[in-house]
């Protein structure tokens, strides 16, 4: 079955509503070059009232079923339960999530263009398909890039680190090295510890900032001769590895043995808890934008046994350690300034297999995101009644970048030139056309 067949002559296509859009501009009396600049104001007018200054993304590595978590339907052999919002219902296996619905929206009709974990995890995270011939910034760097470090901490981090296959995919690109994210080990392992930030003994801070000094002057003396672009980045990177190396603010950010047990447990002693529980350290410290991505190994991809794998483990963690993380983030003040993303790279097929487990589909797939400005409560968009189909108001990623980036203020119609002059939309939806917020959302 095909989703795209099925949409591509509804009024929702992106291609069609912008040249009826475009078509319409003589009636109003203004030209294209207006119309762009009004669409700018219109940007910056939102950044004014922006209020998210950071994000989490909860990636469910693997694909998690939609018909089993945000979106039940008959043939899930899960029933489906009410919230405490009315009128909203969400899979038995999660509910103590059920009881936090008032703080997230679900998006029912989301739509990819890739079947394959790593051709959709990078679409996923960049918004862009693959292309041999040139790379795409994820979410997280253009986020770091636009609102810059606070307080020494790095403005993007991700742990666990990702498998090497899609490591590449968390990454900046051509914005420069100093965006990349700082991949972290496993919060949940006994030994964790992050690579680095301790100085040796035998060092005093005043060594440090003595070899500090040291270096930027052999660097200014360097740049005297050569003009090499990878310079800016060495100045990011030892600039920011000094300032974190002597600051105790970010020490203790990453240190979790600076939570109480109780707090550990509540979240879950395991790699998705511990992921989620850290990056509460770290947007309250003032990271920019964290991924925590506990569940490896494509872990949500349940083509065999989905419905033993969601019950024993896949979601009773998330169960555990989204709520956890809501309630947190609330109490400390946080929430309504951090948006807090759940998503996979694509949803599930509607028929089981012969294994017991449901394949990929990228058709028609959910997600759940709150806090930073975004109105919970609410579901946007809906399926059919197999879940095979989007029904009602097709998203896309571009769409729903382009809302991220609004509830942070950011201009999501910009575009970034390659160094060798090629341009890339920040937000881009079908045929590329940039993406559009989701204004219920905002």
């Amino acid at each position: 079955m095909n989703g795209s067949r099925n949409l591509a002559s509804t009024d929702a296509d992106p291609g069609r509503r912008a040249f009826l859009r475009v078509g319409s501009l003589s009636l109003l009396g203004i030209n294209l070059s207006q119309y762009l600049r009004l669409q700018s104001l219109m940007a910056a007018d939102g950044a004014a009232k922006a209020k998210a200054q950071a994000s989490i993304l909860l990636w469910l590595e693997g694909g998690p079923s939609h018909l089993d978590t945000w979106d039940p339907k008959a043939n899930s052999s899960f029933k489906a339960i009410s919230t405490n919002v009315a009128g909203i219902r969400i899979s038995e296996l999660l509910p103590r999530v059920a009881q936090h619905m008032d703080k997230l929206a679900i998006i029912r009709s989301m739509y990819s263009l890739e079947v394959n974990h790593p051709e959709a995890t990078h679409y996923a995270l960049t918004g862009h398909r693959e292309n041999p011939a040139m790379q795409f910034p994820s979410v997280g760097s253009i986020i770091a890039k636009e609102m810059g470090a606070r307080n020494n901490v790095p403005a993007y981090v991700l742990h666990p680190e990702p498998s090497r296959i899609y490591a590449d995919y968390f990454k900046s690109a051509s914005l420069g090295a100093e965006y990349n994210p700082m991949f972290l080990p496993d919060p949940s392992l006994r030994d964790f510890a992050v690579p680095d930030l301790s100085l040796p003994k035998s060092f005093a801070e005043g060594r440090i900032q003595h070899r500090h000094s040291f270096l930027k002057i052999v660097d200014q003396v360097y740049r005297q001769k050569e003009d090499l672009s990878e310079y800016a980045s060495m100045d990011a990177f030892a600039e920011q590895a000094s300032r974190m190396i002597l600051s105790p603010t970010v020490k203790k950010a990453f240190d979790l043995s600076e939570e109480p047990d109780k707090t550990k447990e509540a979240y879950g002693l395991n790699s998705f808890g511990q992921s989620a529980l850290l990056a509460r350290r770290l947007v309250e410290a003032g990271c920019r934008f964290v991924t925590a991505a506990g569940y490896k190994n494509n872990a949500w991809d349940t083509h065999v046994s989905n419905d033993k794998n969601l019950r024993d483990t896949l979601a009773p963690r998330l169960d555990q350690a989204l709520p956890c993380l809501l309630e947190d983030l609330a109490q400390r003040g946080l929430l309504e300034s951090t948006v807090v993303i759940a998503m996979g790279e694509f949803g599930r097929t509607p028929q089981v297999n012969a294994e017991g487990g449901r394949d990929h589909w990228p058709h028609c797939w959910s997600l759940a995101l709150g806090g930073g400005g975004i109105r919970g409560g609410q579901i946007i968009g809906a399926s059919d009644e197999r879940g095979a189909e989007i029904a009602e108001r097709r998203v896309t990623i571009g769409d729903l970048f382009a809302t991220i980036y609004k509830a942070f203020g950011i201009d999501w119609t910009k575009t970034y030139m390659t160094p060798i002059g090629r341009p890339i939309k920040i937000a881009t939806s079908l045929d590329d056309m940039v993406g559009e917020p989701v204004k219920e959302l905002l």
